[in-house]
């Protein structure tokens, strides 16, 4: 076997043509009008929620959307700067669930609140909103140089001064604004040349920070691929053990009590060779529905469209189903997406006692399959370490895609899937 080393391409370096400071001169100064805005918006949901904390849980609520709003804040920086300076930094994302129900929710949340690079794109937010104040500032004064470069035309006797008097000689006024408007032009293209090194610096992830990430990723992968093969390999010893091997057992010895009665009763072992025809075809029928569960030929012949169909069509309970894709995703997104749907359905038929249920399925934008399966059963699913919901997780998690379960106790139970296409 070769092995193969991919060579990681060199850091993209923004460039700095005019028109970029322009704008990242545009930007400070947006900044710098809105972000006091912000922050006094997020001191007031922080201050409030503390107040209200013991308050009927309003407190509680309003610290969430607290973290909601700091994500949503971060999220914007690190798309502003991105976008920017052409530089591609991976974007800010919100900590998945590792758990189904409330308590993934919440451990999710918990885990947001303390995303370092949630905060280090606010810390850029901040500063960059004080730097946007002296731009401001700054854009002041260069009317203001302007202004006063004519004051001599007015006629009058004293200018006024940046900060109010009046005690510059009208004889000096051209050459204080001159001076003044070049050092505000500087000083903005200064901030804005600031503002770019701290921006790319803070917000900017590194190549080892995104290299470790990738590394994390890949793990969390692998090890989810391992526990999915774990998990298939217990349930096809199951439904052998279970199903197949005691079908084909009966078999024997059916044909054994035949071949004892062959000579002294051979109606009554005809009638046991047609049995154990019966039970062979039966097995052969088991062994084609396990075979389909490893490996559905259909999904590469056709797709993912006309395996869902036929899955349907298979189903123990009616399904609806609606499937919307422009294109094919790669074999391993859509294999994961079937076999995700196929258990779910199969625990709705054995353990829900559902009496229907409905399957979805997108292909969104920015290349990510979405499928959703809700039934009517009496919900209260959970994930059981070697169960069905465990298989469809740790294979979901191998595809690089993210497991979302819903099931109350009286139901409905949704599962929802989400797996990029080139997984």
């Amino acid at each position: 076997m070769t092995t193969q080393t991919a060579t990681p391409p060199p850091p993209v370096t923004a460039t700095k043509p005019p028109l970029r400071i322009f704008l990242t001169i545009l930007h400070l100064a947006g900044i710098g009008v809105i972000g006091g805005f912000i922050f006094a918006t997020l001191s007031g949901l922080l201050g409030t929620g503390l107040g209200l904390l013991f308050a009927a849980g309003v407190g509680l609520v309003l610290l969430v959307g607290l973290v909601y709003a700091l994500f949503g804040v971060g999220w914007f920086e690190v798309e502003r700067v991105g976008a920017l300076y052409r530089t591609p930094i991976a974007p800010l994302r919100w900590r998945p669930r590792d758990r189904p129900g409330f308590g993934g929710w919440l451990r999710s949340l918990g885990r947001q609140a303390i995303d370092g690079r949630m905060w280090r794109a606010l810390a850029n937010f901040a500063i960059t909103a004080v730097l946007g104040w002296v731009v401001l500032r700054l854009a002041f004064g260069v009317i203001w140089s302007i202004v006063i470069s004519f004051a001599p035309l007015t006629g009058a006797d004293a200018v006024m001064g940046p900060f109010g008097g009046g005690g510059i000689d009208p004889a000096w006024a051209p050459l204080i604004g001159i001076l003044g408007l070049a050092a505000c032009l500087a000083g903005m293209i200064g901030l804005a040349l600031l503002n770019r090194t701290l921006s790319l610096a803070i917000v900017a992830r590194s190549r080892e920070a995104e290299l470790t990430e990738r590394v994390r990723t890949s793990s969390a992968q692998r090890e989810g691929a391992v526990r999915a093969a774990d998990v298939e390999r217990t349930r096809i010893e199951r439904d052998l053990h279970d199903g197949v091997q005691p079908r084909l057992v009966s078999v024997g010895m059916t044909l054994g009590l035949a071949q004892q009665k062959i000579d002294n009763d051979p109606n009554a072992a005809k009638e046991l060779i047609a049995e154990a025809h019966t039970s062979t075809k039966a097995a052969i029928t088991e062994l084609r529905q396990l075979a389909r569960g490893i490996h559905a030929s259909v999904l590469d012949d056709r797709g993912l469209d006309a395996a869902l169909s036929a899955l349907a069509g298979r189903s123990h309970i009616p399904v609806s189903l609606d499937v919307r894709m422009d294109g094919r995703c790669s074999r391993e997104a859509e294999a994961a997406v079937y076999f995700s749907i196929a258990e779910s359905l199969t625990n709705a038929a054995k353990h829900s006692r559902a009496s229907e249920a409905r399957v979805t399925v997108r292909l969104r934008d920015g290349g990510v399959l979405w499928a959703r399966v809700e039934d009517n059963g009496m919900g209260g699913a959970q994930v059981q370490p070697g169960g069905g919901l465990d298989g469809i997780a740790n294979r979901i998690l191998a595809a690089g895609g993210t497991f979302r379960l819903e099931s109350p106790v009286g139901g409905p139970t949704s599962l929802e899937v989400n797996v990029p296409c080139a997984s």
